[in-house]
């Protein structure tokens, strides 16, 4: 049986110390990167890192360079001991909880920024949050030094950049995408959702319905403009304020007018005050 919680270190000379005995034992190391806030989406990511390694470390960290001054940074759900105990209920071997000024100490000036797919999508509407995400990805990476890290699809956009800074920044680990953990009515699981009131909620699962729409459409290679304008104005009656509805090659994520190729099809709306993000598979 799991302990009731794993190995927890705040302290990053321990963590290493730790993690080279793993390493020196041969074993597979795999991080699953969080914000906390846990819910079945995370496990199950710490479930898919226990397939492919023989150690699972979650990281923990809010980190505030990837909040803009309007955003949510000092409302973002934070129950460590919770997190804890559903990390060590998985099985998961090790926690990372770094405080801040382990992350940014006095002094800290560096600031990785991933060009071209930061630009997009979510970039005009958050500036300087792919550069917080790159950067404390990259300070979690070296950290751990893990064989392969694990994201969640839901932040599509958000995946690619990470995997681009380790292939720009030749990073030895691999970084593997885990398909978007869903509830039983297509609203993909996060953190956030609990800012939801019941009346948004019942309205959430909307956004996915919309995607699936447009996702169906736009296989056989028909024009995709009048799908996204009509998703549009489903959302809008529907209640949402959509910053962005869009169909993107999956790689570059540059927008697309047909789909001849592999592709997504990406949103991001306003529930209340509830931001949501959602992608599917073209």
């Amino acid at each position: 049986m799991p302990d009731s919680t794993p190995q927890h270190f705040s302290d990053l000379a321990a963590l290493r110390r730790c993690i080279a005995g793993w390493r020196a034992a041969g074993e597979r190391i795999v991080l699953v990167p969080t914000m906390g806030a846990l819910h079945a989406g995370h496990l199950a990511l710490v479930a898919e890192a226990q397939r492919i390694g023989r150690r699972t470390v979650a990281s923990i960290f809010v980190n505030p360079t990837q909040f803009g001054p309007n955003e949510d940074f000092s409302r973002y759900p934070r129950d460590l001991q919770a997190d804890l105990a559903l990390l060590g209920e998985a099985g998961t071997d090790a926690a990372w909880t770094p405080e801040v000024g382990t992350m940014y100490p006095p002094g800290f000036a560096t600031r990785i920024e991933v060009a071209g797919l930061s630009e997009g999508l979510c970039g005009p509407f958050r500036p300087g949050h792919f550069a917080g995400v790159a950067t404390v990805v990259t300070k979690l990476l070296n950290q751990v030094r893990p064989d392969v890290a694990l994201f969640g699809e839901k932040d599509f956009q958000q995946l690619r950049v990470i995997q681009q800074a380790v292939a720009d920044l030749d990073l030895a680990v691999e970084i593997r995408g885990v398909p978007t953990l869903r509830e039983p009515d297509g609203l993909a699981m996060s953190s956030r959702n609990r800012y939801l009131s019941p009346e948004e909620r019942a309205v959430a699962p909307k956004l996915h319905a919309v995607l699936a729409d447009i996702a169906a459409a736009s296989r056989n290679g028909t024009p995709v403009a009048g799908r996204i304008a009509a998703g549009k104005a489903a959302l809008e009656v529907a209640g949402f304020r959509v910053q962005y509805l869009a169909v993107c090659d999956a790689r570059s994520l540059a927008t697309v007018e047909r789909v001849d190729g592999p592709a997504r099809v990406l949103a991001a709306a306003f529930l209340g005050r509830t931001r949501l993000i959602d992608n599917l598979a073209v």
